[in-house]
Order: C-alpha cells, then sequence, then structure tokens
C-alpha cells in the first residue's frame, strides 16, 4: 500500500501493515469527530510513526497514486479540519 505523507513524501508500507495504518488513521479521525486536541496529536504522532518505520520512502520522482494520504507531522487539528471540509466540498 503507497502511503504519502503530505509534504515528506511517499512510503511503500507492506500490506501486512496496512490494518494497523488503517487503524492509527481510525482513530486520527475519531479524535478530530471529538474535537480532542490531545487525541489528536498522539493519534497523529503514531500514525506518521508508523508508516516511516514499517514503510520504506519511495523516489521523489515517483509520483504514482497513492492508496492513503496522510497529514505532516506538524498538522494542527484545525489545519486537518479545513481540509477535510474542503474535500467534502
Amino acid at each position: 500500500m503507497i502511503v504519502r505523507i503530505l509534504g515528506e513524501g511517499r512510503y511503500d508500507v507492506p500490506e501486512a501493515d496496512a490494518p494497523a495504518i488503517e487503524e492509527s488513521d481510525s482513530a486520527l479521525m475519531d479524535a478530530i469527530d471529538r474535537g480532542d486536541e490531545a487525541a489528536f496529536t498522539g493519534a497523529l504522532a503514531d500514525l506518521v510513526g508508523q508508516v516511516r518505520h514499517t514503510g520504506t520512502r519511495l523516489p521523489d520522482d515517483d509520483v504514482g497514486t497513492s492508496a492513503m494520504v496522510v497529514p505532516h507531522e506538524g498538522s494542527t487539528m484545525a489545519e486537518l479540519q479545513a481540509l477535510l471540509a474542503e474535500e467534502g466540498a
């Protein structure tokens, strides 16, 4: 599964690790839905860390599609909420 971390690059994550990545993504979205900034910060750090740890960084000139896009490590909940609102519009 190819995962893009915004502003950083793309990672090839083994399919065996995809469920853990998706679980962390769900925790991130749940924190956003609840407006829980502390949970958001922890879930984002977990998600980005898992992608970096289990994935293999792809070359910058590899511009294929990504199965998942995650925010960069310094993203705020407000930034992500605005981005999600744009996508839903």
